[in-house]
């Protein structure tokens, strides 16, 4: 297919087109790139829950497009250790078949489970761009995700910008590393193996799709794209007012001393600036977060209810510019403890969501749980605090089930339940972690009256229950929040339910630890529901008996928190309704 030359282009009647067609393409190149990733992986995170990213870059480092499938936690932070690479090796030094390493929570990462591959694509011997992928390994040696770690040494191997491979060849002396210092070796390389298989197909699409659009380079569709969607933010943006709005929101923090999350969000004609002065300090545990993580999950919260349909990419995210003060929690410097850093900083879009909602003050969801309540299991020797001779013969497993609470209910409509909002990543099926691993799932269902009453119900937890499969105790690494403080609602909404995690035999267990379950005991694990918008007493009648019928609603909260008089079966007492809600009214 012959295109008209760069110079000729800009004035061709068919250029926008054109380069609407480019752009839907290079969207296609990066989706098939992270399916690669999706389909190859070994670990649950990335084959079944989808927590992963991967993108195409320029030559200077610039993310021009990201795949659909992926976390923003990802995407957003990856962004920045492409730079961090290109800093230390530049592309003219690099060569085709090279691929580099890096997991430095400072460069991008966030933390040691999230592995970077950064891979040059090369086009007649000229480099041209490059792909980076992410992913969350299940183990990375060290403490695990909430440990005793005071420092990041703790916390696992810490691999620097490293070549992988080198023009074809992969460095067998890495790998054996990595292999000698986690506990599931053949997931974790496996998983690495995915990631440069995944940036490979990547380059060779974009080279097959430059070959098709006759492009010697990536440079004027990449200045189109950013272009784009600079102007386009930049006008989102400004239909806003102008002002600096704040937020607070607390947080359980860790051994019962709560945190307070503070925002200061300023729109101006620029774009929007965030500054998180005056959030809770650093702390002896790896709920810290690194800054580009916070600039990730933040900046995201941002373009959800500002400019959600731009793309996301090196242009649109410049117009978001995020702060925090060295030593603030949200801005922890290494060598602090980060490994739980998604604890804290996935509920930055909720504190924003706060400032945004008194400048959009009918376009903001409610609070939702925001934090993943993922259910980490082991058992085995060394990962089991019981006696070593009650362990003989159990089987040593890490196994991590992505699982998820409500979200907030939006201004039009009810929560999503069981449903990781900002996260987004899929909750993993139980027979994934029974085949996995030595347990049962009894029961996984939604958590009844979890989600705060509303004109829109905030989003339902849910309910599992687990046990050993095997004559053995097992153990859970908890890394929860909204605990204590529940997920708020908005314009008249009531607040969603705390979560909690528990054993059968009554026995309550800590958020952020690590716990055993003893033999013939069951871990119960109660998750949060999101917050309610609205009054509660304009749903109306009919929608409450439905949720009641469904088993989302009880009878008793219905008439509550409601005003709907109704049996378990959701048949409705119109007569009896009309007189609790003029009761109310009167009130």
């Amino acid at each position: 297919m012959s295109t008209p030359s760069s110079a000729k282009r800009a004035n061709h009647p068919l250029s926008r087109i054109e380069y609407q067609v480019m752009w839907n393409r290079l969207i296609s190149v990066v989706e098939e790139q992270a399916q690669t990733l999706v389909r190859t992986a070994f670990g649950t995170a990335t084959r079944e829950a989808g927590d992963l990213s991967a993108g195409v870059y320029d030559t200077k480092g610039r993310m021009l497009a990201q795949a659909v499938t992926g976390t923003p936690g990802h995407v957003n932070s990856m962004a920045m250790s492409t730079g961090y690479v290109l800093d230390k090796v530049p592309i003219t030094k690099m060569n085709e078949g090279d691929a580099f390493i890096v997991n430095d929570p400072w460069q991008g990462t966030g933390h040691l489970n999230d592995i970077v591959i950064v891979t040059p694509t090369f086009r007649r011997g000229k480099p041209v761009g490059l792909f980076a992928c992410t992913l969350h390994v299940v183990d990375i040696g060290g403490r695990g995700i909430i440990g005793e770690a005071k420092q990041v040494y703790e916390e696992g191997i810490y691999l620097p910008i490293t070549k992988i491979v080198d023009r074809g060849e992969m460095n067998e002396w890495l790998i054996d590393i990595i292999k000698a210092n986690v506990r599931e070796p053949i997931q974790v390389i496996g998983d690495i193996y995915s990631e440069i298989a995944s940036n490979e197909v990547g380059g060779k699409r974009l080279v097959a799709m430059m070959d098709e659009f006759g492009l010697e380079h990536l440079d004027d569709l990449a200045k189109h794209i950013l272009d784009h969607s600079r102007e386009a933010s930049l006008e989102a943006i400004n239909r806003l007012p102008h002002g600096t709005y704040h937020n607070s929101m607390m947080v359980d923090g860790i051994n019962g001393k709560p945190m307070e999350l503070k925002a200061k969000l300023t729109i101006g004609p620029e774009g929007i600036d965030v500054d998180f002065a005056g959030s809770a300090g650093v702390v002896q545990l790896g709920i810290n977060v690194p800054l580009c993580y916070t600039e990730a999950y933040t900046s995201f919260g941002v373009k959800c209810i500002v400019a959600p349909h731009v793309p996301n990419n090196a242009a649109s995210l410049a117009t978001i510019r995020v702060t925090a003060p060295e030593g603030c929690i949200l801005n922890a410097k290494h060598p602090a403890p980060v490994a739980g850093r998604s604890i804290i900083g996935q509920m930055l879009p909720d504190v924003v969501f706060g400032c945004l909602q008194q400048a959009m003050p009918e376009g903001v969801p409610a609070e939702g749980t925001s934090c993943l309540w993922n259910v980490r299991l082991m058992g085995g020797m060394g990962r089991v605090d019981a006696d070593p001779e009650k362990l003989k013969g159990a089987t040593p497993y890490n196994v991590t089930g992505f699982h998820s609470g409500g979200t907030g209910a939006r201004p039009k409509l009810d929560g999503l339940s069981a449903t990781a909002f900002p996260s987004g990543v899929r909750n993993v099926p139980v027979e994934i972690t029974e085949t996995n691993a030595p347990v049962l799932v009894w029961s996984k269902e939604y958590r009844q009256d979890s989600g705060g009453a509303g004109e829109f119900r905030g989003g339902l937890g849910q309910v599992m229950e687990i046990e050993t499969a095997e004559d053995m105790p097992f153990a859970i690494s908890t890394s929860f929040d909204r605990v204590v403080y529940p997920p708020r609602g908005r314009a008249g909404g009531k607040n969603g339910t705390t979560g909690r995690v528990e054993t059968r035999s009554g026995r309550t267990l800590p958020p952020k630890a690590q716990s055993t379950i003893a033999v013939g005991d069951r871990l119960i694990v109660s998750m949060p529901g999101g917050g309610g918008y609205g009054d509660p007493h304009k749903r109306p009648a009919g929608k409450v008996a439905d949720d009641v019928a469904r088993g989302l609603v009880s009878v008793e909260a219905a008439r509550e928190h409601y005003g709907v008089a109704v049996d378990a079966d959701g048949v409705l007492d119109a007569a009896e309704t009309a007189r609790l809600r003029t009761k109310v009214a009167a009130e």
